[in-house]
């Protein structure tokens, strides 16, 4: 606002700065003539109606000499300070001669008073004084005018930041959500169109029982999922008891040929991780390891905690086809369910977690996931910053 009062007149607060400014203008000339009144008239009497007109008279026309300092100081209130101070400094006393000389005319006039200019430097010095007070309430009401203005265009922005923040955050909560529930639901049509083709096969060979045991179990399994926000996090042994409807289904497959060891500390059994996170790595295992295995397989599970850090590994014993231990061995037909929970705990964990994928002698493959430790109480969704970022390896 490089200009304030009068030129802020179509705003609501300029309306208020210029009748704040009406008020104090008027009562500082209020002010004067009472003091002139007491000070002077009264002390040196004798007085009559004609000395208060006198009063009221210079008041009046002060005021409209105050208001040509006020357009002077609004026209240099923009130049550098010394020049802005010489110049009204100038024009206060140039204005404070022209008042005396009129208010001492004016006196000798309506109180038909005898030659007053041989007093001409008491007068002059008083309408120095006064107009110098009115030049310091002017600057002190522009700076309180200026600072106000400022605050409140800092809150404005200050606010308008926050707004910004706030719908930027809401939409990343918004694309961070979307996105992985896109990675989970990825995920379910393909273990979906394996179970019902299993179901299928065991029709087709009239083994009526199995296939409504597994269909009650592919449901139980379903509802589960429905039941469960992806972005949501439950406790590991929760996780492993939702897993175990997952693998009853493949047990019900592949019978003896799939064995499972399961190894989870106490303590790993209360930390949270993201609803179904381990079942498409386990799902991974049965279709590259169990399935392709005549004699079928192992699938580990060992979870522990260690330094507030939540380490699950988990690992099967391949298609029996041997490997070399080389970092030349990937993962091959095993991307799909790696690299969707890859994606989903950046999602969640931003860099605070870690994936490391190792392919066994057997040809195995033993996946690590190391997560922050968290508990119930705790804020699921805020990352664990008490140990640095851990760098994702594939």
């Amino acid at each position: 606002m490089s200009h304030s009062f009068f030129q802020e007149a179509p705003s609501a607060n300029g309306r208020k700065v210029i009748y704040q400014f009406g008020l104090l203008h008027i009562g500082f000339w209020s002010f004067v003539s009472i003091i002139s009144f007491f000070s002077l008239t009264l002390w040196y009497g004798p007085y009559d109606w004609f000395h208060i007109l006198h009063i009221c008279l210079q008041a009046l026309i002060g005021i409209g000499f105050t208001l040509i300092l006020y357009w002077v100081f609004m026209g240099i209130w923009n130049k550098p300070f010394a020049q802005r101070a010489s110049m009204g400094l100038l024009m206060v006393l140039l204005v404070a001669f022209v008042w005396t000389i009129v208010r001492i005319e004016l006196f000798m006039w309506v109180t038909e008073a005898g030659n007053k200019w041989s007093e001409f430097g008491g007068w002059h010095f008083a309408s120095v004084f006064i107009f110098l007070c009115w030049s310091g309430l002017f600057h002190g009401m522009r700076y309180n005018d200026l600072l106000k203005t400022e605050h409140r265009i800092m809150l404005e922005a200050e606010a308008e930041t926050r707004e910004e923040q706030i719908k930027r955050m809401r939409a990343q909560s918004i694309a961070r959500d979307a996105q992985i529930k896109m990675l989970r639901y990825q995920l379910n049509p393909h273990f979906l169109c394996n179970t019902l083709n299993a179901i299928n096969s065991l029709i087709e060979v009239s083994e009526s029982e199995k296939a409504q045991s597994m269909t009650v179990q592919l449901s139980r399994f379903l509802r589960h999922s429905l039941d469960n926000n992806p972005d949501t996090k439950i406790t590991l042994e929760n996780e492993v008891n939702a897993l175990n409807l997952y693998l009853k289904i493949e047990k019900t497959r592949f019978g003896d040929r799939l064995s499972l060891d399961f190894n989870i500390e106490q303590e790993a059994k209360l930390a949270t991780v993201p609803s179904l996170l381990l079942q498409p790595i386990i799902e991974n295992s049965m279709k590259h390891a169990i399935a392709q295995n005549e004699s079928g397989g192992i699938i580990s599970l060992y979870a522990r905690v260690k330094n507030n850090r939540l380490i699950m590994q988990l690992s099967d014993t391949g298609s029996g086809i041997k490997v070399a231990n080389s970092k030349m061995a990937s993962s091959k037909g095993r991307g799909v369910g790696l690299r969707n929970t890859n994606e989903r705990l950046k999602a969640l964990y931003e860099d605070d977690f870690s994936i490391d994928i190792e392919i066994l002698p057997s040809g195995g493959l033993k996946t690590t996931i190391e997560l922050p430790c968290e508990d119930m109480s705790s804020e699921i969704n805020t990352p664990n910053q008490s140990r640095p970022s851990h760098q994702q390896k594939r």
